[in-house]
């Protein structure tokens, strides 16, 4: 998904410069011809913090404005896992079947305490 102007995006990356972590939420305010994106970050009370360029590789989008909603959970983790390294990838992908191992056997275990 190219990032498109007003999309709500969450940082990858710290930015010390801009006093900005990683995970922090912006918006696009601006894209630029060479594949930048100017990026306002701003507080509580919608003053702004900082105004910074980022490429795509910085952030992830979350909410895009043309079809004004969040990005589905499952598409939020299947793009921050494509900026992983492979192996992390998979400690991911390992950590993902255990969950739904261990839910499969308390569903398990559930029914077979419940009679069902």
């Amino acid at each position: 998904m190219t990032p498109a102007l007003f999309d709500v995006i969450e940082l990858l990356v710290d930015l010390p410069a801009y006093q900005l972590r990683s995970g922090t939420l912006g918006a696009i305010v601006h894209v630029h011809s060479d594949a930048t994106y100017e990026v306002e970050f701003t507080n509580k009370e919608g003053e702004t913090t900082a105004l910074c360029p980022l490429t795509a590789e910085q952030f992830l989008v979350v909410w895009q404005a043309e079809t004004r909603s969040w990005l589905p959970l499952a598409e939020h983790i299947a793009a921050l896992v494509t900026h992983l390294p492979e192996e992390a990838g998979r400690e991911v992908l390992d950590f993902a079947r255990f969950l739904h191992e261990r839910r499969q056997r308390q569903h398990t275990t559930s029914s077979t305490q419940s009679g069902t």
